[in-house]
C-alpha cells in the first residue's frame, strides 16, 4: 500500500520528530503517520526538530536542527568529531545496535529468516584505537593554517584539531608539530575553491606493537621545502612528501619522495611482522583486525590438509596467518605494490606456503583454479561494495566446501551470501567484530559451507 501524500513533508519544511531506532549508516529513524524520515545527527530517544533535505514517496531525508529533548541514553561527547558521530551513545548501547542491523539486513536484504548472527566481538578500547589518520589543511580567520577534518556537510570549510580523540597520543604529537612547522614556515592551505596553495594533507600511520610511525606531507606541485627542517621537526621513522597536481582533495595520487627513513613502517599481529607500505592497505584497529583475523580463521576450520585460496589479499594478513594452518595458501590481489607487500611479508615470516600474484578476480579466478587446483576454502576480504555476480560466479564454480566472507558493510553481504544459498550453500555462521567504535560502521565474518 502507497503511503497516503498527506503524510508526506516538503523539502524544506521543518518537523519536531521522536526517533525510535538507528538506521545502517547511523541515521536516526522517525516515523510520521507510518511515513519513515532518517534523520542525521539523532539517537533513539531524542526528540528532534528536523529539516527535510529531500523527499521521497517512501521516505525522507533530514537533518537536525534542534534537539529538542535528549535521550535519556545520551552521554556527552569527549570531543566534537565528524568521525565519531555515535559517542553520544553509550558502548554497550553501539554494540547492540550493531548487532541488530547485521541481522536486519541479512532477513530484509539477503531473505534469511532467522540469520544465525553471533553477538559481537567488542573492542578492546573504544578510544584512540586508530592506527591510521587523514587530516586535511584549510584556513580560518582565528588560527590562520589549520590541519584537521572536514565540517560535516562542507566540502570547502577544516576544522582544526587539537585532540584526535579516535588516534594516540604519538600521532596526535606528529600531527600538531607538521601543524606548527608549516605555520612557522608561512606555508598557504591549498584552496579548495580557487585552487591555490600549497598544503593538502597529512597522512600518519602508526605500527601499534612495533612503534613506528610514518608522516606523509601532501601537498600541489612547484614549490620547495626545507627538507630538512622538516625532518628535525616531526620526529618520525619514516618521512615521505607527495606532490599531488589534480583539483581534487586525495592523498592516492602523484608523485612521493622519501626525504627520511625507509619507505615504509612494520606492524605485529597474530604472531607475524608485516611490511606497510604507504599506499597498502592495513585494518585501521590493529588490536581488533588481530580478533576478526583471528575469527576468520576459526571460521575456515582448518586442520593442515587445506589448500585455501585469499581473494582480495591485500598486503597478505589473512593469508599469512591461515598459511601456518593450511598446506598451502592462494593470494589474489588487484594493486601490485600490496602484492609486493605480500612476498616481502612471506619473507619477513619465514613462510614458504603462500603464493602471492596480481590479477583481477573476475580473470582470475578459472586461470588459478587450473593452475593451483581446486580450493578446499576461499577466504574473501572484498571492498564495501561487496562482490559482482560474475566474481560470485567464479567462487562458486571453484566449488570450495567452505567459504570465510569478511565483510566490512552487512548490506552487500547479505544479497552476496543469498547467492551463494541459493547455488547451494547454508549460512551457517555470523559473527560481528567491533573494528570501529564510536562509528556507525561494521564489521563481520561469514561462514558458508557447502550442503552435502
Amino acid at each position: 500500500m502507497s503511503t497516503p501524500a498527506r503524510t508526506r513533508p516538503e523539502k524544506g519544511s521543518e518537523l519536531e520528530l521522536t526517533v525510535d531506532s538507528l538506521a545502517y549508516g547511523g541515521n536516526g529513524v522517525a516515523r510520521l503517520d507510518g511515513y519513515v524520515v532518517f534523520v542525521q545527527g539523532a539517537m533513539p530517544g531524542d526528540r528532534v526538530r528536523a529539516r527535510i533535505d529531500r523527499s521521497k514517496r517512501g521516505y525522507a531525508e533530514a537533518s537536525t536542527v534542534e534537539l529538542l529533548e535528549p535521550s535519556p541514553d545520551r552521554v556527552e561527547p569527549r570531543a566534537p568529531h565528524p568521525g565519531a558521530s555515535w559517542q553520544v551513545l553509550p558502548y554497550e548501547r553501539q554494540v547492540a545496535a550493531k548487532e541488530s542491523q547485521v541481522r536486519e539486513a541479512l532477513a530484509r536484504i539477503g531473505h534469511f529468516e532467522d540469520p544465525p548472527v553471533a553477538p559481537m566481538v567488542p573492542a578492546v578500547d573504544p578510544w584512540r584505537y586508530r592506527n591510521k589518520l587523514e587530516y586535511s589543511f584549510g584556513s580560518s580567520d582565528a588560527d590562520g593554517l589549520v590541519l584537521g577534518f572536514h565540517r560535516p556537510g562542507r566540502w570547502d570549510e577544516i576544522d582544526d584539531v587539537s585532540d584526535d580523540i579516535l588516534a594516540s597520543e604519538r600521532i596526535n604529537a606528529v600531527r600538531e608539530a607538521v601543524k606548527a612547522w608549516c605555520r612557522d614556515e608561512g606555508l598557504l592551505a591549498y584552496d579548495r575553491r580557487v585552487h591555490t596553495g600549497f598544503l593538502r594533507n597529512l597522512v600518519v600511520r602508526e605500527g601499534r606493537r612495533t612503534g613506528q610511525v610514518q608522516a606523509r606531507l601532501v601537498t600541489s606541485p612547484g614549490a620547495a621545502l626545507r627538507v630538512q627542517s622538516l625532518v628535525e621537526a616531526v620526529a618520525v621513522d619514516s618521512l615521505l612528501w607527495t606532490q599531488a597536481a589534480g583539483v581534487g582533495e586525495t592523498s592516492r595520487e602523484g608523485q612521493t619522495e622519501l626525504l627520511a627513513g625507509p619507505a615504509y613502517i612494520e606492524e605485529e599481529t597474530l604472531g607475524l611482522r608485516f611490511r606497510v607500505s604507504p599506499e597498502a592497505f592495513f585494518q585501521t584497529n590493529t588490536d581488533m583486525a588481530e580478533r576478526l583475523y583471528g575469527v576468520a580463521a576459526d571460521l575456515a576450520g582448518l586442520s593442515g590438509g587445506e589448500r585455501v585460496y585469499d581473494l582480495f589479499c591485500g598486503i597478505g594478513t589473512i593469508a599469512l596467518a591461515l598459511a601456518l594452518r593450511a598446506r598451502e595458501v592462494w593470494g589474489i590481489e588487484v594493486v601490485e605494490s600490496a602484492v609486493a607487500d605480500a612476498i616481502e611479508n612471506a619473507r619477513l615470516n619465514s613462510v614458504d606456503n603462500a603464493h602471492f600474484f596480481a590479477g583481477d578476480v573476475r580473470t582470475a579466478m578459472r586461470p588459478l583454479v587450473e593452475k593451483a587446483g581446486k580450493p578446499d576454502v576461499v577466504v574473501i576480504d572484498p571492498p564495501r561494495a561487496g562482490l559482482s555476480q560474475k566474481i560470485v560466479r567464479r567462487v562458486l564454480e571453484a566449488g570450495a566446501r567452505r567459504i570465510v566472507y569478511v565483510s566490512c558493510n552487512p548490506t552487500t553481504l547479505a544479497p552476496n551470501a543469498r547467492q551463494m544459498v541459493d547455488a547451494g550453500y547454508r549460512l551457517t555462521a555470523v559473527r560481528p567484530v567491533d573494528m570501529f567504535p564510536q562509528t556507525p560502521h561494521i564489521e563481520c565474518v561469514a561462514l558458508l559451507e557447502r550442503a552435502q
